[in-house]
């Protein structure tokens, strides 16, 4: 599988990435824990260099299952992972606190960074992330704990995470983020605005995560699909955006169809298609997708090795168009 490189580190990993969020429990639907394991072990055999994950996909049990299944191979890979949070204790509440208990500064970092590593079942991560700032801890106090972390040889690279651009800016005057990993896909394009040619100019690495739209972009939902409660997706909102809000979602799976049998004549699936478009964006480094099983992992790798024509992404332009799905390009990010 095609490799990149992340900006101006030495790092790169293979063009896709095994987003490991899906294999939170309570956060994702439901997972079939053996056949995940087998689609990590798998998805190496495949070429997939690079493992992503953060202590908030459970909280924590995304984590714990990633270090079990890489296991012996955990060499063999990029492995990434993200910290940034402070947690409920509150056994009866799975989840964790929101932006009120955010803490980016370097105390926490520091903390919960060595959670991470022995969760991971590893002596040191390839490339951790500040999952999303507090608002209130000073950049240069947030790399100065990534500095550290580095010193002492227990991260190999530091980045953030749904960082906007004056975000970025401010922490390259103190260090070097190796990438941004921010969501991007063919129903949510706001990054192209500013963030993406950003990290494209100035060297960081650009990590696209909901690859698939959570889902939307899979082929899998029909206007019957509805989520359990305790399922993100059931509020509606994704990431500020009314993905899953019922008119929103109904016109999204109209695109869908349209979007298949575009796939379809070159004996794809909307899901390939929609993985194909994001590799061929200018600045992308890694496409992270979530995969639950074997053949999720097949379908989805053998999207690298498709090139989309110019053609190809106008029709793509077009099919979004009629279907009056929106590109949001002027709405922020959310940080």
């Amino acid at each position: 599988m095609e490799k990149r490189r992340f900006g101006k580190t030495e790092l790169s990993s293979s063009v896709i990435g095994f987003g490991a969020w899906e294999m939170s429990v309570r956060q994702y639907g439901h997972i079939d824990v053996p056949a995940a394991t087998r689609a990590v072990q798998s998805a190496i055999d495949y070429g997939v260099t690079l493992f992503d994950t953060a202590e908030t996909y459970g909280p924590f049990t995304s984590e714990t299952l990633l270090g079990k299944a890489l296991g012996k191979r955990r060499q063999d890979v990029v492995l990434v992972t993200k910290v940034g949070f402070t947690f409920s204790d509150d056994p009866d509440n799975p989840g964790f606190k929101r932006t009120a208990d955010r803490d980016s500064s370097a105390n926490n970092i520091s903390a919960h960074a060595e959670g991470c590593l022995k969760r991971l079942r590893t002596d040191v991560i390839d490339l951790l992330l500040v999952h999303f700032h507090d608002h209130h801890t000073p950049h240069e106090d947030t790399i100065a704990g990534l500095e550290a972390l580095k010193s002492a040889g227990k991260i190999r690279h530091y980045g953030v995470s749904n960082y906007d651009v004056s975000m970025m800016a401010a922490c390259q005057r103190h260090g070097l983020l190796a990438a941004n990993q921010v969501g991007y896909h063919l129903f949510d394009r706001r990054v192209e605005r500013a963030v993406l040619p950003y990290c494209r100019e100035n060297g960081i690495g650009f990590m696209a995560y909901g690859a698939l739209a959570f889902g939307l972009l899979s082929g899998a939902f029909s206007p019957e699909t509805r989520f359990v409660e305790w399922d993100w997706r059931s509020r509606g909102q994704a990431f500020g955006l009314p993905l899953f809000e019922r008119q929103h979602f109904l016109k999204a799976l109209g695109a869908v169809e349209a979007l298949k049998r575009l796939a379809a004549g070159y004996g794809k699936s909307v899901a390939q298609l929609a993985i194909a478009w994001l590799l061929a964006q200018a600045g992308v480094t890694v496409a992270l997708v979530g995969m639950r099983n074997e053949d999720e992992l097949k379908e989805n790798v053998a999207a690298a090795e498709w090139r989309l024509t110019a053609e190809d992404q106008a029709a793509i332009g077009r099919i979004l168009v009629e279907a009056a799905i929106p590109a949001y390009l002027d709405a922020p990010i959310v940080t």
